[in-house]
């Protein structure tokens, strides 16, 4: 996305329009907001086994109802943000979270599994239009130290809505509420979605966008059709036996990413606006390191959805205790983080990028012993708790600092569309891993081997960690400072700073 440029630049910062007297109100709408796709993200993950039962969803279909979310999500947060640009930050929030709202309701109302995946596609590209207004909105009601506060109220809950979402999901399945099953948890979204949209229909005041702004729909499709392109093989191919067609659909899809940065490239040296700024793709620290993040959110995001279907499938777990045992994952990423963020990070830099994956790399090695036989034995969550911990503590210790890193490889100017990029990236990386890991378990979950599936899994990740870490070394060797990752340069407002989705 094109940086420094905004809306009006007069009104850009709270001290020079004035501070907006409800603009604390802006705040809580943007966490809403955040926090409703955080647990959209994570909630339906404990919805398997009742998608089954009630739908007849399969393996592949659920694999598209939790995937499919995050793929539209990704492809569309660029675009989103520079339609913020365009049309106007706080239409396109109104706009995008009464599109996510009704698009709740509409799969809470899902006849059958082709419909719900749909309805997820969709609600996953409103929350591309709606997520990206976020930072801009902030940045045009505070500034100075209240900013500073704003951002700081971010992490904490931010990291409460990735913790709770399948805690809450089992319990609203398990509860059964007037016999809703797995609807509730879309259901959920409605009042959230419907009291966000009163107060920030209220409280966010109204600034133009500037008409001036190109939107590159042609570079937006090709991101779109690309990612399309990756992701269905990879859902479909190990249920249709690997047919061509996968490989050429893989294939195309490569191409087209490649035919994206080009056509961003002849965009630019035209005079027009693209979606990316070109030079972020010639800097071959950021690159590696977009790679790096595909790398890592593809294999948290796979492993933390086996771990879930590994309990519910394998041990019968209700949805309700399977919410729970997700809870030490949770609690480990929440220790490895803090750890990383207040200690290690700045006193050892780009070192805490490899002692995080080694951290997991030990927390799978001993995963992987705690799983032999547990197929035949009682099983209770603890066999595998310090296994999961410990995986848990290392992808912390990365995702406090694995932005940071890779943002340091960019100029000032850039640090808007580079932003953008980085999230789009992970969520993308995430709805891949939902493919990938999720094949490779139902694989062997099909004949009843399901510790074996999950060991397969975790296979998988330790190639993903070993890739991760070897470009580790290719990245800056200090991390940007925090406040200039959450916008306290002058860049494009309209762009979502990275949130980290556990």
């Amino acid at each position: 996305m094109e940086v420094s440029r905004v809306d009006n630049p007069s009104a850009t910062h709270g001290e020079s329009a004035g501070p907006h007297r409800r603009r604390w109100l802006v705040l809580v709408a943007m966490l809403v907001a955040e926090v409703m796709d955080l647990l959209d993200a994570s909630i339906v993950n404990v919805a398997g086994p009742d998608l089954e039962a009630s739908l007849g969803a399969g393996p592949t279909g659920l694999q598209w109802v939790i995937g499919g979310y995050t793929l539209t999500l990704g492809a569309g947060l660029v675009l989103g943000g520079r339609l913020g640009d365009r049309y106007g930050r706080r239409r396109m929030f109104l706009i995008g979270l009464t599109a996510f709202t009704v698009c709740s309701l509409l799969c809470a109302l899902a006849p059958d599994t082709g419909s719900l995946i749909a309805f997820r596609l969709l609600q996953g590209t409103a929350g591309a239009m709606l997520l990206p207004q976020g930072l801009g909105l902030l940045r045009e009601n505070f500034s100075g130290p209240e900013l500073t506060k704003v951002f700081a109220v971010f992490g904490p809950v931010l990291g409460m809505g990735g913790i709770i979402g399948p805690v809450l999901g089992g319990f609203l399945i398990e509860g059964d509420f007037f016999g809703l099953g797995w609807r509730s948890v879309f259901l959920v979204n409605l009042p959230i979605g419907l009291a966000a949209l009163l107060v920030a229909a209220k409280s966010v005041p109204g600034r133009p966008g500037d008409r001036g702004v190109r939107v590159d729909t042609t570079g937006a499709a090709l991101v779109a059709a690309s990612c399309a392109l990756l992701v269905l093989p990879l859902n479909q191919g190990q249920e249709d036996g690997w047919p061509l067609w996968t490989w050429l659909s893989m294939a195309a899809a490569a191409t087209g990413f490649a035919l994206f940065a080009a056509q961003q490239r002849r965009t630019a040296a035209a005079g027009r606006e693209p979606l990316v700024t070109p030079g972020l793709l010639r800097k071959p620290a950021f690159t590696v390191g977009l790679g790096g993040i595909a790398l890592f959110f593809c294999g948290l995001v796979g492993t933390q959805l086996v771990l879930t279907l590994y309990l519910q499938i394998g041990h019968h777990y209700t949805a309700g205790e399977a919410g729970l045992g997700n809870l030490p994952l949770a609690v480990g990423t929440a220790i490895g983080g803090a750890v990383s963020g207040a200690f290690l990070a700045d006193r050892i830099g780009r070192r805490v990028l490899q002692i995080g994956p080694a951290v997991q790399l030990l927390g799978a090695g001993l995963l992987w012993y705690e799983l032999d036989g547990l197929d035949a034995a009682p099983f209770s969550i603890v066999d595998v708790l310090p296994g999961v911990t410990i995986a848990g503590i290392g992808s912390g210790m990365v995702i406090a600092a694995l932005f940071g890193f890779v943002l340091a490889a960019v100029d000032d100017q850039e640090i808007g569309s580079a932003s953008g990029v980085l999230s789009a990236v992970q969520a993308v990386g995430g709805s891949i891993g939902v493919a990938v890991f999720g094949s490779v378990f139902f694989a062997r979950a099909g004949t009843g081997d399901f510790s074996t599936g999950f060991q397969h899994a975790l296979l998988v990740q330790a190639c993903l960690l070993a890739a991760f870490f070897a470009i580790t070394f290719l990245l800056p060797a200090a991390a940007r400072p925090e406040e200039e990752q959450h916008g306290a340069l002058p860049v494009s407002a309209g762009t979502q700073q990275p949130v980290t989705r556990p």
